[in-house]
Parts: structure tokens; C-alpha cells; sequence
């Protein structure tokens, strides 16, 4: 079991196969769960970020994508699956809450129809705000209970990267758990992802379209990474209380692999990410092949 990786235990490029294994963690906890409520909010997202939900767009951002949605999703799961496994207490509803904000917190990446006619990209640093609304309008929309949901906001707001954690007001022990555990989730599943440098190139496009000040291009945006990490590690472990610590239980109990195989997996991508810039600085492009997404890139030669 020692060359287990994360990517290979479940098929992260197929969204059902995603929710299969959530279903199937959440289950161990949970007899009665309602997974009728939970699939039909997944099918719900996965038309929503395809096009097909009424009076939205399909996504158009490769970096806040339905499979970096997915990835949150199952991050979130785990995280949930391995605090509950060390003593945390999580009610039926409020583990439900957690999982639907993970399926939620990048809606606001989705341009309603409405703004057909704007740039290709909105002000990313509304993100936040606008999955809010989102939700908000989703769980009206269908009735779902605000005594069950009503702290949504305060939960997706610990994906921002600029909120300072310390000054969030949290109504109770468990919605604080949720909220850093969705928070560290988001973190998680990008980083760990393995197509995490692949990506970033065009994380650099959504930054540029979106007006995101402080890349002057591809590269620029690998090295800042490169020097982000530490401070990414400081959220992790300090601001976000280092609920990443739960990952171990999980996979100790689903997979028998005492490892976080996302600490992991995030470690291997900076080290290879250093590995890059030491090295094959000026050809970065030729190593980062995985997926074939730095295909997609051709005609943009924005990396001077």
C-alpha cells in the first residue's frame, strides 16, 4: 500500500464517481442520511457549472471548474468523515449543511443570463458574495429549512483567502468546525489535485480577465506560488485551526493508510513546482503535461 496516491482511489474526473464515495463515507455515519436531498442539489451543481441550469451560463473559468468543485466536495467529506472519527459532534443536518456549501462555494464563478453582455470574466473578488446569493436563493427556491441552513454565509466565507478568520463571528462550536473544515477543504482540493500546476497557468487567465492585480504572467504566477505556500500552510495549520489533522483518521478507517495522502499530495506539487523553476525555468511549459490541459493554452503567449 505504500504507492497508494490520492488520485488513484477514486476516479476525480468522474463527478458521480465523486459522489458515490461521499455517499458511501457519510453512510458509515450516518443510517438515515438524506442522500435524496443531497443528489438532487449534486445534479443541480453539475447542471448549473454544464449550462443547463435555468438563467445561468455553463462555467467559463478552467480553474474554479466543476471538477475543482467535486474535488472540495470529497476534501469535505473526508475532513467531516475523520473529525467525527476523533470525537467531534456533527448533527445529521449540520453535516448535510457542510456538504452543500462545499457543492456551492464557487457558484459564484457562474454569470446569470443576465450578464451575457459583460466581460468574460467577472471581478473574481466577488466570488464570495455572489455564491452566497446564491445559495440563499437556491435553499428559498426549494424550500429547504432556515433553521437547518441559515449559517451558510458564514461558513462559505472562510473560503476567502482575505478574510482574517480571528474577526468571524460564529454562532456556535459546530458551525466553526464546518466553516474552517470547508475552508481547509477548498485549500485541499485544489493543491492536491493532480493537475494542480497544470492549472495554475490558467488560474494566471482568470486573474487577467477578472482584473486581478499582481501577476505579469504565467511564470510570475508560478514563482509567486512557489513562495505562497508558506503562508497557505500558516491558514492551514493556524487560522484554519489545522483541521487538516482529520484526514489521517479518515483514511486510516476507509483505506487503512495511516497518511494524509493530501498533505501529501500537496508537498509532492511544490517540490516539483520548485523542481520547475530551478531547473527548466525558461521552458516551464514542457513539464507540466499532465491531463494534456497545457494544450488548451496554445495561442496564448502571454509568459514573458
Amino acid at each position: 500500500m505504500e504507492l497508494v496516491q490520492l488520485s488513484r482511489l477514486v476516479d476525480m474526473e468522474d463527478p458521480h464517481a465523486v459522489l458515490n464515495e461521499v455517499e458511501n463515507i457519510v453512510s458509515t455515519l450516518y443510517t438515515d442520511f438524506d442522500f435524496e436531498m443531497l443528489n438532487r442539489v449534486f445534479t443541480d451543481i453539475v447542471q448549473l457549472f454544464g449550462g443547463e441550469y435555468p438563467g445561468y451560463s455553463r462555467c467559463q473559468t478552467q480553474y474554479h471548474d466543476l471538477k475543482h468543485t467535486t474535488d472540495t466536495f470529497l476534501a469535505m467529506a473526508r475532513l467531516i468523515h475523520g473529525a467525527i472519527l476523533k470525537g467531534e459532534n456533527l448533527t445529521r443536518d449540520q453535516v448535510m449543511l457542510g456538504l452543500l456549501c462545499a457543492l456551492m462555494h464557487d457558484t459564484g464563478y457562474i454569470r446569470s443570463l443576465d450578464d451575457e453582455g459583460s466581460s468574460n470574466t467577472h471581478d473574481v473578488l466577488t466570488d464570495i458574495r455572489r455564491s452566497i446569493a446564491f445559495m440563499d436563493r437556491y435553499l428559498s427556491d426549494h424550500g429547504l429549512s432556515p433553521d437547518i441552513f441559515n449559517h451558510n454565509s458564514v461558513i462559505l466565507t472562510c473560503t476567502d483567502l482575505s478574510a482574517d478568520i480571528t474577526e468571524i463571528h460564529f454562532p456556535s462550536r459546530e458551525i466553526e468546525l464546518l466553516a474552517k473544515l470547508l475552508g481547509t477543504a477548498d485549500l485541499l482540493g485544489q493543491m492536491a489535485d493532480r493537475t494542480y500546476l497544470e492549472k495554475l497557468l490558467f488560474l494566471f487567465y482568470e486573474f487577467r480577465d477578472g482584473g486581478v492585480m499582481g501577476y505579469d504572467n504565467e511564470l510570475d504566477l508560478l514563482k509567486k506560488t512557489r513562495d505562497f505556500y508558506a503562508m497557505i500552510r500558516q491558514r492551514i495549520t493556524k487560522d484554519l485551526s489545522g483541521v487538516t489533522e482529520y484526514m489521517r483518521h479518515h483514511f486510516k478507517a476507509r483505506w487503512n493508510l495511516d497518511r494524509d495522502l493530501y498533505t501529501e499530495a500537496v508537498e509532492n506539487h511544490i517540490s516539483y513546482l520548485k523542481f520547475i523553476l530551478k531547473h527548466h525555468e525558461k521552458d516551464y511549459r514542457n513539464y507540466l503535461r499532465r491531463g494534456g490541459l497545457v494544450k488548451r493554452l496554445n495561442g496564448k503567449t502571454d509568459r514573458s
